[in-house]
């Protein structure tokens, strides 16, 4: 049994991460075992205390992530690995089993308790819910002590019932209580309230820590957050880039730095002096930016320029006013560094000369600890770069090693794609791609630009009826010679797939992002769906 707790004390609040369960609910965002892993891998670089892996029981897939995970991450020193698991003994059995591997695991085990739910999806009775809950917390503090409950929908539940399901929760064993808005009902006073009404109700309260997980369908998560530590909360549940189903999740970077930058105010609420420089968190700020543009890349979700914290323009000054006061002080518009989330002018560290142990060793400065297979990739896409671009940035390293090394296993591959346009030609492409059985397919399209015909003209090859719903492309560096990074979107009946690449040839990065996105497509065709567990939500 487990008996390390990640719960260190009250003075201090706990990252929950949840953007490889809840976050993967979003629309088109669904990753591969391996980009999963990945992404486990830079939020433990990040500093989360809790990577919430995934929901095990909903499909062999899942179940294999979080057992990577829990083996590959989960690691002495490492973040907690938490499994998702509805309130029955088949969940939480096949959690305990893919959380083995890890060094500190957690079983996360939850049911409704609002009477909407209770009458028209569980169809149960407000004391059948009870003893349900206090029957399965049990269940899984047989697995390990570190057992996480929540009552789904809380928000809108009678607090009474609430009282009572928690009460009995923790009696069972349940080391952290999670309330979650789940359908971003509530506004930041009814949030804090409710959680105050927590802190004061439930008689065993003392003995679990008080989590919030919330949705921002009404762009209130991270308000109803930070209301919610202000009355006892301790530990939030969070995605990057607040990616989620809808609107997404409370977004993790936006509360850490809110944190950060307003920890004299938010002090005295944790106990400690009010001018006390101690961080309230253990994330690792200068990783925030690092950490959204990888979830970014692998998800195929882009970051709209205004977003808080991580958008292209929120450390930008057009105002000349703004512009004026920054270059002489830059507190007079600016209340955070950019440096703090690891936002810095970009440095040429390497060129066409440069060898593979120079090559290995800024990457690993980067944060990439690449395997020999990948790393071998990654150079030799750079080694292209270097005869195309005289100075190679750190962004283009990170740009090249996503591009290269998180890609989709490969059904068809492109060989090559060539176009013919002008403003008195019309748009022509050709493409070759290649099969696993070694089979080269060819075909030209004509089109309204460029673009259009490289992609008619490899639906022509592929035959796999798709639509395309969302194409963009952005800079990673400035300079007529910045590699262009491609994201797009298709959709077939109600499932999205994202595809991503980069290079400086920007139709060659939109062929071979789009045929990333196919990739995804045909592998979908190729396996069963999800069962009916994967659509449980909290």
């Amino acid at each position: 049994m487990n008996t390390q707790s990640n719960q260190t004390g009250r003075d201090r609040i706990l990252i929950f991460d949840t953007t490889l369960r809840d976050g993967e609910q979003a629309p088109g965002a669904a990753l591969s075992i391996d980009e999963k892993l990945t992404i486990a891998r830079q939020l433990a670089r990040l500093g989360v205390d809790i990577i919430e892996a995934g929901f095990p029981f909903s499909s062999p897939g899942d179940f294999e992530a979080v057992q990577k995970i829990a083996q590959h991450v989960g690691v002495e020193g490492g973040p907690t690995i938490c499994g998702l698991a509805r309130a029955t003994q088949q969940d939480i059995a096949t959690a305990a089993e893919a959380l083995k591997p890890a060094y500190k695991h957690r079983i996360h085990t939850f049911i409704a308790t609002s009477d909407i739910h209770l009458k028209y999806k569980l169809k149960k009775s407000r004391a059948e819910v009870l003893a349900i809950a206090e029957e399965m917390v049990a269940y899984a503090k047989s697995f390990t002590d570190d057992v996480e409950f929540s009552p789904e929908d809380a928000g809108r539940s009678d607090p009474e019932f609430l009282y009572q399901v928690l009460e009995r929760a923790i009696a069972a064993g349940a080391k952290t209580v999670n309330i979650p808005d789940t359908v971003g009902y509530t506004t930041p006073a009814e949030f804090g309230a409710l959680i105050r009404g927590i802190k004061e109700n439930v008689p065993n309260i003392d003995q679990a820590i008080i989590s919030v997980h919330g949705h921002n369908d009404l762009g209130l998560a991270v308000a109803n957050f930070l209301e919610a530590v202000k009355n006892g909360a301790r530990q939030l549940e969070c995605t990057i880039n607040g990616i989620g189903e809808r609107a997404g999740n409370a977004a993790l970077e936006e509360l850490v730095m809110a944190l950060h930058v307003r920890r004299q105010y938010f002090n005295p609420f944790l106990g400690r002096p009010a001018d006390s420089e101690d961080s309230l968190t253990n994330i690792d700020t200068k990783q925030i930016y690092k950490t959204s543009r990888l979830v970014s890349n692998l998800t195929g979700m882009l970051v709209q320029p205004n977003k808080a914290i991580v958008g292209a323009n929120a450390f930008a000054h057009e105002s000349g006013i703004h512009q004026d006061g920054v270059l002489k002080n830059r507190l007079t518009y600016e209340i955070m560094d950019a440096q703090s989330i690891g936002l810095t002018d970009n440095q040429i560290t390497l060129g066409k000369l440069s060898g593979r142990n120079a090559f290995r060793t800024r990457l690993k400065e980067l944060g990439f600890d690449l395997s020999e297979q990948d790393l071998n990739k990654a150079f030799v896409r750079f080694k292209e770069l270097a005869d195309k671009k005289k100075e190679i940035t750190d962004w283009d390293l990170e740009s090249i090693v996503n591009d290269e090394t998180q890609q989709t296993p490969e059904h068809f591959h492109l060989e090559w794609v060539q176009v013919t346009c002008g403003d008195h030609a019309r748009p022509t492409a050709t493409v070759t791609l290649r099969l696993p059985n070694g089979e080269e397919l060819m075909d030209a399209a004509i089109g309204t630009g460029p673009v259009d015909a490289v992609y008619k003209a490899i639906n022509r090859v592929v035959n796999v009826p798709n639509q395309l719903i969302e194409f963009s492309v952005q800079s990673v560096t400035a300079g007529i010679d910045a590699i262009g990074e491609v994201t797009i979107r298709l959709k077939q009946d109600d499932r999205i797939f994202s595809g991503h690449s980069a290079n400086t040839d920007i139709i060659v990065a939109s062929a071979q992002a789009y045929v990333n996105a196919l990739n995804r497509l045909y592998a979908a065709m190729q396996h069963p769906e999800k069962s009916e567990a994967a659509a449980a939500k909290i």
